[in-house]
């Protein structure tokens, strides 16, 4: 370990629901002047289009086969943005019936496959943090740096409820589980931190002091 004023790239931030992965990331993007990609967003983009053309996540094949001839544009940046054929759908990722389809249809492994080689083209010679479920044992796995947030369930279950606006803390806290219950057991790259992975639980720090530990680490990353 050496630190160092020019952070090695790329970065890979892996965890659960709702643990502060993209937060922590775009503003450490910003931070450090590389862009960020939130991975996540693509499987959310693969569902809404999905959806769109009523195709069900219990046809793993036709899946595999659309999200191979899916065109969407992903635009890294301070935060990221997705087009689906021109029109710039970030703002309906978040939607409930995405939110309750998306794990269904990222455990389908050519959807992955799919995913994960845009995602390592995004990367190639790039100042870039990637933050996902995958990124530092699938994705990246050779990441001059790696971190793992996560949060206690309650935690967790409240930004959720905070970022999408929902009143019920009992619903945000099922959807959190069975997220977590979804992701951890599916065969095709389960989430789990990456054997090199630093761990951050966020449950009682603020976002600052996330951000000024994932900041650190960064700058003391191997080169």
């Amino acid at each position: 370990m050496r630190c160092n004023d020019r952070p090695s790239s790329p970065i890979a931030i892996d965890g659960p629901a709702a643990s502060g992965k993209s937060t922590v990331g775009e503003a450490l993007a910003k931070q450090l002047g590389f862009a960020f990609l939130d991975t996540g967003l693509m499987y959310r983009a693969f569902t809404l289009a999905a959806l769109r053309i009523g195709l069900s996540a219990e046809d793993p094949d036709a899946c595999g086969k659309f999200a191979e001839e899916l065109s969407l544009r992903v635009i890294p940046g301070t935060r990221t943005r997705i087009e689906l054929g021109g029109e710039d759908i970030t703002e309906r990722l978040r939607d409930s019936e995405v939110e309750a389809k998306v794990s269904r249809y990222s455990a389908i492994p050519r959807v992955r496959a799919a995913m994960v080689s845009s995602q390592r083209a995004l990367a190639q010679g790039a100042q870039i943090i990637l933050a996902g479920r995958d990124i530092g044992t699938v994705v990246l796995p050779g990441a001059p740096l790696k971190l793992f947030l996560t949060a206690s369930e309650d935690a967790r279950a409240k930004r959720r409820g905070e970022q999408t606006g929902a009143e019920d803390d009992a619903q945000a806290r099922h959807d959190i589980s069975r997220r977590d219950r979804v992701d951890s057991t599916r065969t095709v790259s389960p989430l789990k931190p990456a054997p090199d992975a630093i761990l951050i639980d966020t449950t009682h720090l603020s976002l600052a002091e996330v951000i000024d530990l994932a900041l650190e680490y960064a700058r003391c990353a191997r080169s």
